[in-house]
């Protein structure tokens, strides 16, 4: 004790910080039905976070024997540079685009969603491509994969903090397209009463994995991996999928 004690005061003096045992800290927001709250708010940590990739990474979590501890934050904006910024910390459902790549460690896939065109359902908007989704008003989710998908080939879109604020502008007029999950996307719709939606475009199909911090141990990646790909070989995943 008197050694550790000693050790402590000799690195606090030198200006050091000591490294704490800590649970891995998996951030991430509110997509239902991948990952949510409980109680629908914008923060909830441990069992009140909820959904499929929850569930998942709960159980890969406890099969690798890492103690993880899971925090619901918004904006998404944030949460992303966390983890980006400090180890220690993972981010989910991530998309694992070519623009992220190298900026994180990754553990996938957990999931799989579809990024598609919402419009209204009395819109008389039909589209034959993506191209043709120029002329018309687009919102999206600021910070959002699936936004910067449209950004790099040159669409506008209006982006909101919240992706609740595209399905009512969508709903007064305000916009014409909304660009989302369509999984989440009808869940959102259905939360702000809004049940009146058609998709108009099918744009791209996605996995979902966790995101490490780049100083994330390799050793630490490979169990969290293995304990995925063991639980998918044993059906485990998909009878997750099922409860949702």
């Amino acid at each position: 004790m008197f050694l550790l004690r000693f050790v402590t005061i000799l690195a606090l003096s030198c200006g050091l910080s000591l490294a704490r045992a800590e649970p891995l800290v998996l951030l991430t927001e509110n997509m239902p039905p991948f990952n949510m709250s409980v109680s629908g708010t914008n923060y909830a940590r441990d069992e009140g976070v909820t959904g499929i990739s929850s569930d998942i990474l709960r159980a890969v979590c406890e099969r690798a024997e890492v103690e993880c501890q899971q925090i619901l934050r918004f904006p998404w904006q944030r949460v992303y540079q966390q983890t980006l910024d400090d180890a220690g910390y993972g981010l989910f459902s991530t998309a694992r685009t070519a623009e992220r790549e190298g900026l994180f460690k990754w553990v996938g896939p957990i999931s799989r969603y579809d990024w598609v065109l919402f419009a209204k359902g009395d819109s008389p908007i039909q589209l034959a491509s993506i191209e043709d989704a120029r002329r018309y008003r687009i919102g999206g989710y600021k910070g959002d994969a699936k936004t910067q998908f449209l950004l790099d080939r040159g669409l506008e879109v209006q982006t909101a903090l919240r992706d609740a604020e595209n399905v009512r502008k969508l709903d007064k007029g305000q916009i014409d397209l909304w660009i989302a999950s369509s999984q989440a996307g009808l869940l959102t719709a259905r939360q702000e009463g809004v049940e009146d939606l058609k998709v108009v475009q099918h744009l791209n199909s996605v996995d979902l994995y966790l995101a490490l911090n780049l100083q994330t141990p390799d050793e630490l990646v490979q169990k969290l991996q293995g304990a995925l790909d063991a639980l998918r070989a044993e059906g485990a995943l998909k009878g997750i999928e099922a409860r949702y």
